[in-house]
């Protein structure tokens, strides 16, 4: 698929996104957050909803989390053009509370087409949600029989998503590292390995164009 045709179906999907007045959460929230970065990502970082300052911009990851994302993306050489920031709810729930199983399945499919238009090299998952969604493998009646992060975070692994093939890597949210700064050097240390697993697959593609 050429670059241009990812674009295109990447703004299909946020139209329908968009013009759907049926999505729940909706009518509480400000503005819609679908999704912002590169359409031709290496990377793509998936999290829970839009928090307070997401959903006055109607982008993700603009307040504190956004800024330590970037920060450890800088970390190990690698810039915001190299990934796109998706969310498992496009819409802020109130007052942040946990989304509800009627949520994650109206909003899930938009994040699954998002992916399939996407066709990242890898998929970082950020948070309990996001992760036990994507290893799930979409399926939402199967995320309580998902490890959590404390377990999974940093160990990749391959989830085949609608027929096609992802390379996944759990991650712990940003935002958990601002109320537990410990989590810190675990984030930095993860986040080497998405650096590896980039540089490896980068061989890869060397590779196979000789």
């Amino acid at each position: 698929m050429g670059m241009s045709n990812t674009g295109d179906l990447l703004e299909t999907v946020k139209k329908e996104f968009l013009d759907d007045s049926r999505l729940p959460l909706r009518e509480t929230a400000l503005n819609p957050v679908f999704g912002r970065g590169n359409p031709h990502a290496k990377i793509l970082f998936i999290g829970e909803a839009p928090g307070e300052e997401e959903d006055k911009q109607g982008l993700p990851f603009v307040g504190a989390a956004g800024r330590e994302l970037s920060k450890l993306l800088a970390s190990v050489g690698l810039s915001d053009n190299e990934a796109y920031i998706a969310n498992i709810l496009k819409y802020r729930p109130p007052n942040n509370r946990e989304p509800s199983v009627s949520e994650i399945e109206s909003h899930t499919p938009y994040l699954l087409r998002q992916i399939a238009a996407i066709k990242p090299k890898i998929i970082c998952t950020l948070g309990n949600y996001a992760t036990k969604f994507i290893l799930a493998k979409g399926n939402i009646g199967e995320m309580k029989n998902i490890q959590g992060i404390t377990k999974l975070h940093g160990a990749s692994k391959t989830v085949i998503l609608e027929g096609l093939s992802y390379q996944v890597i759990p991650l712990y949210h940003p935002a958990a590292m601002l109320y537990n700064p410990p989590l810190r050097k675990i984030l930095e240390d993860d986040f080497k390995i998405v650096a590896q697993e980039i540089q490896g697959r980068n061989e890869i593609q060397k590779t196979l164009s000789f």
